[in-house]
């Protein structure tokens, strides 16, 4: 009963996740920089340094792993299997992209060459 808790306690975490770096990605192309965007970039950006300072595990791994679970998954029950072993690599770009976009629109809002420059790229 308690794994069962921990996996639904993950996919929880994983749709919130989720859904704030879809809201980054998204106000990055709308041009929205704003106080809401940062907060869904930290919620982002806080769940990146905590997966790297797990060694780039789920730190729920080893509950599950605790609670009986073989492989200590989190993810086998919830989300389909090549989404999960696939969630660094699909990430990484996403979160490179979300950068790059925000960057562009603080950096234009500014006026500075940069933002210029990467507005011209973008276009």
């Amino acid at each position: 009963m308690l794994l069962k808790a921990v996996k639904v306690f993950h996919t929880l975490a994983w749709f919130t996740i989720e859904a704030c770096m879809l809201y980054v990605l998204y106000a990055g192309l709308r041009r929205r920089s704003d106080r809401r965007a940062g907060l869904a970039a930290a919620v982002v950006a806080l769940e990146t340094l905590v997966f790297a300072a797990n060694g780039f595990h789920c730190p729920l791994t080893a509950v599950a792993r605790n609670l009986g679970d073989a492989t200590g998954s989190v993810t086998d029950i919830y989300l389909p299997t090549w989404l999960a072993k696939n969630l660094p690599a699909i990430h990484v770009p996403l979160i490179i992209l979300a950068v790059a976009l925000h960057w562009r629109n603080l950096a234009t809002a500014t006026g500075t060459p940069a933002g210029r420059k990467l507005d011209r790229l973008a276009a």
